[in-house]
């Protein structure tokens, strides 16, 4: 994305501007420069930026509100304002630093973060919220602070190519000021189910509430109700689900329940829509429970002769790179590693890929000092390099999260649970996204950090489109220069957007045909 021009004042009103969407803007902070946004996205993504408005340093604003146009190319074609999905970013205060390794990513420490995004309109119900305490227009702003808004630009699968430009407008009591958008679709469409396969955790919300949120972001829930798939499959692009056995063993437990009869699987898999893949979620960090091992052949044994895929999250180890069907296939089919954990297991990783088993990767708490962090105070590249570079360039086809919704007693307010998980602080840890009823929504409502996931999952998107058309070497050249492995991955949201930059034109050229040379005729750079 890019920004342009300067930034914009009514006479004693609101001064606005606009930044990217991976900048973090301070409550306080200095004023931007610039107030219009240049994007550029294929149809079927979601590209975002931040419109910042401003209260001068001697009066407050009251009763803002921020529009937005229709986008028109010179053929008079539109992308409907509906399409754009404005949020008030809500702060929170971390109370205490994240732990801090002293290692080549560290936490930025207390202070207060956007995080909660409430939307303007309700996503489920297409009207605005209704009830709730927080509201997201109009509001006070008081003098000398800082409200960002953030924007949602999703082009339909319909649009055409080209150019599209449109305006908003921040309107308050004491004045009102206008900027201008600007988006080049791009001639690729990215499909509705992701690639990346992903399986986000839900305990404490409706499942299907939380769903819809996670599949709108591009992310999965780790099960949904049988009689909601079929409308998540239609409409949201849900394409895998957990079966839902659990054998009770993890990290703190190495004890496995029975493994469930052939007729008990038979009977769960009848009850969802045949088209959805199947797999079982069966025991959680067991590395070390080496005595499971037998009964985790056991439990794949059975999921197998269903048509079902185990998923566990462990390293492979050559114990279970058999489940003894004879067929040489793994007892686990889905390995969920840690970064911490990829990096003691590297050989094994690339054993059990060249088998065809599948290896995911998952984030939780703080593990250690090197590699993305999905804590609030955390940098928003952490969160979107996971499922977008690194997962590409080390070959990782999915992303584990261990939980959604865990929401404290005020979680709207508190992202604090210094002594839940030890003595620490994980400020926001296993919360992606906010209860809906405290904004008059009937689902949740996401947060920025699921936003930066699902801007990574598009990433992700990219490369594999490339990779289909000829072109992986190439695409995977660039995704290593921003996000190489767990230890080597930019911190400067602008290498970000230029990596991006240069997979989407790249796709743009192949659509439109003004790039027709082979793959090994491409450049390097």
């Amino acid at each position: 994305m890019f920004l342009l021009c300067t930034p914009l004042r009514a006479d004693k009103g609101p001064l606005i501007w606009v930044t990217s969407s991976l900048e973090r803007v301070e409550r306080s902070g200095p004023a931007g420069k610039t107030q219009a946004a240049q994007l550029s996205a294929a149809r079927g993504e979601y590209e975002s930026f931040q419109i910042v408005v401003r209260a001068p340093a001697d009066r407050e604003l009251t009763h803002v509100n921020v529009t937005i146009s229709d986008l028109t190319n010179s053929s008079g074609q539109k992308i409907a304002k509906n399409q754009l999905e404005l949020f008030r970013e809500h702060y929170v205060h971390v109370t205490k630093s994240s732990p801090d390794w002293n290692g080549s990513n560290r936490p930025l420490g207390v202070g207060w973060y956007s995080d909660g995004l409430i939307p303007f309109v309700d996503p489920d119900t297409g009207r605005p919220p209704t009830g709730g305490k927080l509201r997201a227009a109009p509001f006070n702003l008081s003098a000398g602070t800082n409200q960002p808004i953030w924007v949602d630009v999703f082009v339909p699968r319909t649009a055409a190519p080209g150019q599209y430009t449109g305006s908003f407008i921040v309107t308050s009591d004491q004045g009102s000021a206008t900027g201008e958008i600007a988006l080049d679709v791009w001639n690729f469409t990215l499909p509705i189910a992701p690639t990346l396969k992903s399986a986000f955790v839900v305990t404490e919300a409706p499942p299907t509430a939380v769903a819809r949120t996670l599949l709108r972001n591009k992310v999965s829930p780790l099960g949904v109700p049988p009689a909601q798939a079929r409308e998540l499959i239609n409409q949201f692009g849900l394409s895998a689900s957990n079966l839902g056995f659990w054998s009770g063993a993890d990290v703190s437990r190495c004890t496995m329940s029975p493994v469930p009869a052939g007729g008990e699987i038979a009977l769960a898999i009848a009850k969802y829509p045949p088209d959805l893949k199947l797999f079982d979620f069966v025991a959680d960090e067991v590395g070390k429970c080496t005595g499971l091992y037998p009964q985790i052949r056991q439990w794949a044994l059975a999921m197998h002769r269903a048509g079902v895929k185990n998923l566990v999250t462990m390293a492979p180890v050559p114990e279970l790179m058999d489940d003894g069907s004879g067929t040489g296939r793994s007892a686990v089919d889905m390995w969920v590693v840690l970064p911490e954990t990829y990096d003691k297991a590297t050989n094994r990783i690339a054993q059990a890929l060249a088998k065809g088993d599948e290896v995911w990767s998952y984030n939780t708490l703080v593990q250690d000092a090197y590699s993305p962090k999905w804590e609030i105070d955390f940098t928003p590249i952490d969160f979107r390099i996971q499922p977008g570079f690194i997962s590409q360039s080390l070959n990782l086809s999915g992303l584990l999260y261990w939980r959604a919704d865990l929401w404290s007693s005020d979680p709207w307010n508190d992202v604090n649970n210094v002594g839940k998980f030890s003595s620490n602080n994980y400020p926001g840890e296993g919360t992606l996204v906010y209860p809906g009823k405290a904004v008059g929504i009937v689902g949740t409502a996401p947060s920025m950090r699921l936003k930066w996931i699902r801007d990574g999952v598009e990433d992700y998107e990219y490369v594999a489109l490339l990779k289909k058309a000829g072109y992986g070497t190439w695409a995977l050249e660039v995704a290593r220069s921003v996000g190489r492995d767990w230890h080597t991955w930019t911190r400067d949201p602008n290498a970000v957007e230029s990596a991006r930059r240069r997979l989407g034109q790249k796709l743009d050229a192949l659509a439109t045909g003004a790039d027709s040379r082979p793959p090994s005729a491409q450049p390097k750079r």
